[in-house]
């Protein structure tokens, strides 16, 4: 069946860096897009981050320049980088695949566990 598992989630001081991975297991991973979503106590989940399978990239207009996403298809993972982080980053990351690029989360077939990030000022 297919995994998803994130690792690398911790607590930073703001303005630090963290890095994110995803290990995918039982799909085709190089045919997959992949996307990274948050979710923070109290709010709705939102999409932070996402690369096609051919390696276009998409991110919300908050991490912009400051996030970098990642794909290894040898390796069947995918990485999130972080830096510049901010109290206002603080949430459970998780990585998703479909398919297709969405920016929707309900749209998403597979999810991981989820890795807890959490920036402090």
């Amino acid at each position: 069946q297919v995994q998803l598992v994130e690792s690398g989630g911790g607590l930073v001081q703001a303005g630090g860096s963290l890095r994110l991975s995803c290990a995918a297991s039982g799909l085709t991973f190089r045919s997959y897009a992949m996307g990274w979503f948050r979710q923070a106590p109290g709010k709705e989940r939102e999409v932070v981050a996402g690369i096609r399978w051919a390696g276009s990239t998409y991110y919300v207009d908050s991490v912009k320049g400051r996030f970098t996403i990642s794909r290894d298809n040898a390796k069947n993972t995918m990485y999130l980088q972080m830096n510049s982080l901010k109290p206002e980053d603080t949430a459970v990351y998780y990585c998703a695949a479909r398919p297709t690029w969405s920016t929707r989360y309900w749209e998403y077939d597979y999810w991981g566990q989820g890795t807890q990030v959490t920036v402090s000022s």
